[in-house]
């Protein structure tokens, strides 16, 4: 019978010793496959730095969490929101990449985090039962696109838009090649040719390179240059041209998507700077086709990457010529002036001596009106005495040789002045506008802080303001070219009123560079705060300017709205007719009257009026 216990005894220390094993090899098997299933992430979170580099890791989720255990091995800089969301404005100037430890996990409601981390890159640790579809498709509605997910067993998914299924699976490599600091950023595995495996793809692609006709949606000012709408004769569809919506159309063509406007939208119907913009911040147009400057931009979120630059100045009527009959006193100097009648009474002295070689012939009368003197200056011939000295002869010499000069030069001037008349002194300071016959007219609601505060206008001289309310009436009087007033414009906008000018028979506005309220300022898009295609647009506009595109649009912008019929080439200049009394006569005894009715009617001018000639000109 003790033989039997000890038996026992043995068999029970025996199984006890065989579950004590069985339990110490669970606990390796678990750790190896925790090291396991650690160092593919580790590996993973590396070839995604390797695609594009991060110095700050932000995780979303609380513990306990698979990478909270990464962290000393990844080494950086990282940012901990245990409870989804981030309370104060994401500040950093840092490329951040997210790890989030579920699909839930991410519930930020910070609007300036959500801005600064909406171009982030984002894993996702996948949790069992989760489809990729539903987690690429939430991320989508918050216009978030470079997502990555990968579950428990090791599968890597990576969220793709435009596509029919949201997302494909990626194969991950475990080459220990990574380790190697020689491996490039374009190549991510040294045994992988990306040439020679088709199945290669980053995790991480640029999602609206391609974006398969979606809709972009835009809305012009139609206020030109910047924007207005025709329709296209080919198709018979609605269209937008200008400075602004040019960019706008090469970049829906560079990213093969469609121009969306509205359906309402119709031309002519010119929309307010302050409505298009509410209509972006409501998130109802993507980007719209107009320029916002960025003095008075309380925040960049909703403004494109700068697209121009201009100063702000004022337009000013360029003075009258001066009349033909004060071209006469203008070029007489009265210091040249004086110099002649010095040199005339100098040469009338040499003269009367010359003659006897002494003073005989000296009086006051032929002192101040020598005959041959005056003749002399003033271009004339005169007669030479038969007996002649050479003194004579010098004193006559020089006197030819003065009068050539002088002559020769008023000449010039005549003639100058007469093709191109001079004009009186322009308006150099805003003092001088305001004891100008002009006043400066402005939309009433910029007048209290552009002209009121900047120029310093008071009670005294606050009439010399001409402030209008309706904006439609302000540039539908600059646009005619009203000289009775000066206009505030955009270096940009002068530029196509310049060019209008070029078929005026003489112009009617310059532009000054010495009355300005800034002499430089950006000019941007505005766009709404969350468009996931933000950056690749301003490297859109970077292009455009690398190429010399933008400004060859705003050089030619005034042919551009002349050929789509929106501008004209009407002179709106009111030149000085030269009055002729011979023409007034003319033109009193010239009558109209039709054609007779024996006139062929094939004859297109069968149809016009013909002036017939009275007795009195049939001579001519």
């Amino acid at each position: 019978m003790a033989a039997g216990l000890a038996a026992m005894q043995f068999y029970f220390v025996l199984i006890l010793f065989a579950s004590l094993c069985h339990w110490l090899l669970s606990i390796e098997l678990d750790e190896l496959d925790k090291d396991e299933h650690s160092g593919l992430l580790l590996h993973l979170i590396r070839r995604i730095r390797l695609e594009r580099d991060s110095d700050t890791i932000v995780i979303y989720g609380s513990e306990p969490c698979v990478f909270h255990e990464l962290l000393p091995q990844l080494g950086l800089p990282t940012v901990l929101l245990s409870q989804g969301s981030s309370w104060e404005d994401w500040s950093f100037s840092s490329e951040s990449l997210l790890l989030i430890c579920n699909s839930n996990a991410e519930q930020e409601q910070n609007r300036r985090t959500l801005l600064k981390l909406q171009q982030a890159r984002r894993l996702v640790y996948l949790e069992a039962g989760k489809k990729p579809t539903e987690v690429c498709e939430a991320y989508f509605q918050r216009e978030q696109v470079n997502v990555a997910m990968v579950d428990a067993v090791g599968n890597l998914y990576s969220c793709r838009c435009f596509q029919h299924e949201n997302y494909i699976q990626l194969t991950l490599n475990l080459s220990d090649s990574y380790k190697t600091e020689s491996t490039a950023l374009v190549n991510l595995d040294s045994d992988i040719d990306l040439e020679a495996d088709s199945h290669y793809e980053f995790i991480y692609v640029e999602q609206f390179a391609n974006m398969r006709g979606s809709p972009i949606r835009s809305e012009p000012d139609q206020i030109r240059p910047r924007g207005v709408l025709y329709r296209d004769p080919g198709t018979g569809k609605y269209q937008i041209m200008g400075t602004a919506a040019n960019l706008i159309n090469t970049f829906v063509e560079r990213v093969n998507a469609t121009l969306k406007l509205r359906d309402d939208i119709g031309e002519g119907k010119k929309l307010h700077f302050n409505n298009i913009v509410q209509r972006v911040m409501l998130n109802q147009l993507d980007i719209a086709a107009t320029l916002s400057t960025t003095l008075d931009a309380d925040s960049f979120d909703y403004l494109s990457y700068p697209y121009m630059y201009s100063s702000f100045c004022f337009m000013i009527p360029l003075p009258p010529a001066l009349d033909y009959e004060e071209i006469f006193t203008i070029i007489v100097h009265p210091l040249v002036a004086g110099v002649i009648i010095v040199l005339l009474l100098i040469f009338s002295l040499l003269h009367i001596y010359s003659q006897d070689l002494n003073w005989r012939r000296f009086s006051l009368i032929e002192m101040l009106l020598n005959d041959r003197c005056l003749r002399g200056l003033l271009g004339q011939c005169f007669p030479m005495p038969a007996q002649t000295s050479r003194y004579l002869k010098g004193v006559c010499l020089l006197i030819c040789f003065s009068s050539l000069i002088i002559t020769t030069m008023y000449e010039s001037y005549l003639q100058t002045y007469f093709t191109s008349p001079p004009h009186e002194p322009m308006l150099r300071s805003i003092e001088d506008i305001l004891k100008s016959r002009y006043k400066i007219a402005w939309l009433n609601g910029q007048a209290n802080y552009l002209i009121f505060k900047n120029f310093s206008l008071t009670t005294t001289n606050a009439h010399r303001a001409y402030l209008l309310d309706d904006w439609k009436e302000f540039f539908r009087i600059r646009d005619s070219f009203n000289a009775s007033f000066v206009y505030p414009v955009m270096e940009v906008r002068w530029l196509s009123l310049q060019e209008q000018q070029n078929y005026f028979r003489e112009p009617v506005f310059y532009y000054s560079n010495d009355i300005c309220m800034t002499h430089f300022m950006l000019l941007s898009l505005p766009l709404r705060r969350h468009l996931p295609y933000r950056q690749l647009f301003g490297r859109h506009i970077l292009a455009m300017h690398e190429f010399g595109i933008s400004q060859f649009w705003q050089g030619n912008s005034f042919n551009e709205m002349v050929r789509l019929k929106v501008d004209s080439r009407k002179d709106y200049s009111h030149p000085k007719q030269p009055e002729d009394r011979g023409d007034c006569e003319k033109s009193k005894n010239v009558s109209v009257t039709r054609i007779p009715s024996g006139v062929d009617d094939d004859d297109d001018m069968s149809r016009t009026l013909w002036p017939t000639e009275s007795r009195s000109l049939r001579h001519i």
